[in-house]
């Protein structure tokens, strides 16, 4: 699958601009299949004809006349839109459909810096952008659009060769009696929730967050600086699920239902947990080591009620709980 531009670039004709318009009309009557011919020469931008634009001028009362004798600068765009190689396909995707829409279906140039390196038409750049969304659909949880535990491993790894880094394991805490009280419909709508409140303080630079699956979420940081997100994490959760609970509930502080011992009785809650893993006071040579780090800071979560952080960079361990 390509990623950049310039791989699927196809090389066309390219003519000076002074080329008359017979010779762009023998090179397509010729070539069937050519959608554009670029126009380059020394000093000028490069610029292009379009098969269809070329034949609809040509088409026009006196056009074959008026046209067929004279340079091919009177038709050609000269002004289209030109991309440099190394350009994402995502990207020169957004920019040719934010075109005037009487460009919207030219194609693409493509430039290695200063030469021009071929063209590329909007239907096959369409094309790729649907099968990168399709292959990129396949690494991404479909309840909440974020990364999948495929790039998370990926991303996990490159944070055991990092000088600074914090990875945050994070989850929900009694999240299965709320599905068992208000159903899996409302509690997709809590996890959706959560990844929008983690959204907020984890998609800047130097942030990552990924969705391993069902109520637990991962963010790695290329820092220290965790206390100030999670405590904004923490608020905000408590704040969040008032608005998914009735108001019996939030009186009483628990549900009815099921405890993991197979008991039945009052069961707190949603809280949030947040496990901290950073290399300030030391370092971790694999990602297994960073899981069982991370997997040892849960445990400390879980034998403390309510919304709570804890981190592994302090001797007592730092609690930022509420």
């Amino acid at each position: 699958m390509f990623t950049k531009i310039g791989e699927m670039a196809e090389m066309i004709p390219i003519v000076e601009p002074d080329a008359k318009c017979r010779v762009v009309n023998n090179l397509f009557v010729h070539n069937p299949k050519l959608e554009g011919i670029a126009v380059a020469g020394a000093g000028i931008p490069p610029a292009l004809v379009m098969r269809s634009r070329f034949y609809q001028l040509l088409g026009t009362q006196y056009g074959y006349n008026l046209y067929m004798g004279r340079p091919v600068s009177l038709v050609m765009n000269s002004h289209p839109l030109v991309v440099q190689y190394e350009e994402p396909i995502t990207e020169v995707s957004i920019q040719a459909m934010n075109r005037a829409e009487e460009e919207l279906y030219d194609g693409v140039l493509v430039a290695q810096k200063e030469m021009l390196y071929g063209f590329v038409s909007i239907r096959r750049l369409l094309l790729e952008v649907a099968d990168i969304r399709a292959e990129m659909a396949v690494f991404m949880n479909a309840l909440t659009g974020l990364p999948g535990n495929r790039i998370i491993d990926d991303r996990l790894q490159q944070s055991a060769n990092q000088k600074h880094f914090s990875v945050l394991y994070i989850d929900l805490d009694h999240f299965k009696s709320y599905n068992d009280s208000y159903g899996f419909k409302m509690g997709d709508s809590l996890i959706q929730a959560t990844a929008a409140l983690l959204r907020e303080q984890f998609s800047g630079q130097g942030s990552f967050l990924g969705h391993i699956g069902g109520d637990d979420f991962i963010a790695i940081l290329n820092h220290h600086d965790y206390q100030g997100p999670c405590s904004k994490v923490i608020e905000g959760f408590e704040q969040i699920k008032q608005s998914f609970y009735n108001t019996e509930d939030l009186k009483n502080n628990f549900v009815k239902g099921e405890s993991r011992s197979g008991g039945y009785g009052a069961i707190p809650l949603v809280s949030i947990s947040i496990a901290v893993v950073t290399n300030q006071k030391g370092d971790f040579q694999s990602m297994d080591q960073i899981v069982d780090e991370a997997t040892r800071m849960k445990r400390i979560c879980k034998s403390h009620p309510g919304s709570i952080c804890y981190a592994n960079n302090e001797p007592d361990y730092q609690n930022l709980g509420l």
